[in-house]
């Protein structure tokens, strides 16, 4: 074989290896960030079954305690608000995460309200719908804790991937953004103070 020849092949050879490397790290970004998106619309889903289920619980409340009406217009203010912050994924950035975690976080507390409002009427606790809906909402908030923590390690793997070189010059180059972390709100890290 001529000299010429060689080079062509092992030219031939390098740019086949280089495309099949480039093909597989796209591929990668692709199949992980939508991951990454498939995750976040089971949170996503988590969070409007827990909306789903506010208006039964406020109704059956409401029957018991309907001097509380601040409480539960304040938990139907939280819901309205909650369900108005939507985020296109693509788009979603620190601050949007920040705010779409913020109002989810403001119904979660006047439905602690709501839940601590039970406690001083008897025949409301011991109601079996009102039961069930908290058994639900239990579950519920349970499902968003486990959903978020699949998010972040999704995301997490996904940033990883991006940033590692030599994939994040191509990264870049297409488009591949790092994907924020849902992270505890301001003062979660204390515990709450309970007095009797």
């Amino acid at each position: 074989m001529k000299k010429g020849t060689i080079t062509l092949i092992v030219i031939a050879v390098v740019v086949v290896i280089l495309f099949f490397w480039m093909k597989n790290t796209y591929n990668g970004m692709i199949n992980m960030r939508e991951g990454v998106k498939a995750q976040w619309a089971n949170v996503e889903n988590q969070y409007q079954r827990r909306s789903d289920l506010i208006p039964n619980l406020v109704n059956t409340v409401k029957g018991y305690a309907a001097h509380e009406s601040s409480t539960l217009e304040a938990v139907t203010a939280a819901r309205s608000k909650a369900t108005q912050t939507q985020i296109n994924f693509d788009q979603l950035d620190e601050q949007t995460l920040q705010k779409y975690n913020q109002a989810q976080g403001e119904v979660s507390s006047v439905l602690s309200r709501l839940m601590a409002i039970s406690e001083s009427y008897p025949d409301l606790k011991a109601n079996q719908n009102f039961r069930d809906l908290q058994v639900q909402l239990e579950g519920t908030e349970n499902r968003i804790s486990v959903e978020r923590r699949k998010f972040n390690e999704s995301a997490q793997n996904y940033n990883r991937y991006i940033m590692q070189f030599p994939r994040n010059l191509f990264a870049s180059m297409f488009g591949f953004k790092e994907t924020p972390y849902f992270a505890a709100q301001e003062g979660s890290e204390q515990a709450p103070k309970v007095e009797f």
